[in-house]
C-alpha cells in the first residue's frame, strides 16, 4: 500500500473515531429530567432511501478505487480478478440491503426501541455479520484461482479495512439505543 493512501486511510479513520468519541464519550446524567430530550432542531435528519442509495454508490466506487490503487495486478490478473470482485460485491450489496434497512430503522426511531425491537435488532446485526463472514469464506477459493496467495491476502486486508471504515462511519449515523 502506498504511503500516501495509508496516511489517507489513517486520517479518515482517526477523524471518524474522534467524531464518534466526541458524540458518545460523555454519558448523559441519569438524573436528568425526561424533558432533557433533544429539541427538533438538534434531532438528526431522517435518512431517505435516496440518501442511502447515493451513499452506497459512493462507497462502492471508493472501495473499488482503493482496491485498484493498492492491489498490484498484471493486466492478465486484472482481467480475471475484476469479474470475480464484481460478483463478490454484488452478493455483498444484497446482504448490505438488510444492514441499511436496519440503520434506517434506528435513525427513524431515534434509538427508542421496545424490548422486542431491541432483541430483534441484535439478532439481525449478528445475522448480517455472519452472512458477510460466510461470503468472505465462500470467495477465498474463487479469489485464490485468480490471485497469488500474497495478493489474495492483501485483497482481504484491504477489503476488511475499507469495510471497517465504512462501518465506523455508518455507526456514527445511528443513534444509541435509549436504555
Amino acid at each position: 500500500m502506498s504511503q500516501v493512501v495509508r496516511n489517507l486511510l489513517i486520517a479518515v479513520l482517526i477523524a471518524t473515531t474522534v467524531g464518534l468519541l466526541s458524540s458518545t464519550a460523555y454519558p448523559q446524567d441519569t438524573a436528568a429530567p425526561e424533558t432533557a430530550k433533544p429539541t427538533p432542531a438538534e434531532a438528526p435528519r431522517p435518512i431517505s432511501d435516496e440518501d442511502i442509495q447515493l451513499l452506497r454508490k459512493d462507497i462502492r466506487a471508493q472501495r473499488k478505487q482503493l482496491i485498484a490503487v493498492n492491489l498490484p495486478l498484471t493486466p492478465t490478473e486484472a482481467e480475471k480478478f475484476w469479474p470475480v470482485y464484481e460478483q463478490y460485491i454484488s452478493e455483498l450489496v444484497s446482504m448490505n440491503n438488510r444492514k441499511y434497512a436496519l440503520i434506517k430503522q434506528f435513525v427513524q426511531t431515534g434509538g427508542v426501541l421496545t424490548e422486542g425491537e431491541a432483541e430483534s435488532s441484535v439478532q439481525q446485526w449478528v445475522s448480517i455479520d455472519q452472512s458477510v463472514a460466510a461470503l468472505r469464506q465462500k470467495y477465498i477459493p474463487l479469489f485464490r484461482k485468480v490471485l497469488t496467495a500474497k495478493n489474495e491476502a492483501l485483497f482481504y486486508q484491504l477489503d476488511r479495512r475499507v469495510q471497517l471504515m465504512i462501518d465506523l462511519q455508518l455507526m456514527a449515523l445511528i443513534p444509541m439505543v435509549e436504555p
